[in-house]
Order: C-alpha cells, then structure tokens, then sequence
C-alpha cells in the first residue's frame, strides 16, 4: 500500500505566510508529477501547481508569484510554500500522486488534505 500524508495547513492572519508538505510512504517504486489541489468551502477542488521528478514545475495563473512548489525525490515529499495569503486562499489543501509501485503498478493516490484558513 502506498499513502500521502500532508502537513503544515492552520490559522494564519492575511499576508502570513505558510508551507504545506506532502510525505509519501509505502510500497513506492517511483512517482513522477506530483501535484497540490485545493477545494475551497462550497467549491469544486481546483488544480493549484505540480512538479515532476526532475523538477518542471506548472503553477496555475491565479497564485503565480504567491504559491511555490517544490520536492525532495530522496524524501518523497513535496512542499508549497505559500506566501502572502488572502482570505480567498482558505481551502483544504491535498496532495494528489500517481505512484508506481514496487508491484510494477500504478496507483492513483490522495492525500488527506490539510485546512488552510486565512482570517485576522
């Protein structure tokens, strides 16, 4: 079996910042792109930022400049730093991998999630 933990979500005022990680743990033979969605409350989970193995990264438009991802391939874990937040930022954060196991198959996997909540 092959998991997502993240970690790192809380309370923080608008402006603050914060820095999400996304630990995998398993059977993992490699993972490539891995990814961050958020859902805010009432809304539909939306993409916010990937990052393959070798380290392209894609952040979507509305928090580019604000959100950044990263990885530790030795640590299979992804982080996104999120700087500046605004109350707009308030979500569940989860973390979203395809995991190509030890058994030789893919897995498509997800996080928890972890809740973001901007507000003074």
């Amino acid at each position: 079996q092959v998991q997502l933990v993240e970690s790192g979500g809380g309370l923080v005022q608008p402006g603050g910042s914060l820095r999400l990680s996304c630990a995998a743990s398993g059977s993992i033979f490699s993972i490539n792109a891995m990814d961050w969605y958020r859902q805010a409350p009432g809304k539909q989970r939306e993409f916010v930022a990937s990052i393959t193995r070798g380290g392209t990264t894609n952040v979507v438009d509305s928090v580019k400049g604000r959100f950044t991802i990263s990885r530790d391939n030795a640590k299979n874990t992804v982080y996104l730093q999120i700087d500046s937040l605004e109350p707009e930022d308030t979500a569940v954060y989860y973390c979203y991998a395809q995991i190509l196991t030890t058994a030789r198959v893919y897995l498509p996997v997800w996080g928890q999630g972890t809740l973001v909540t901007v507000s003074s």
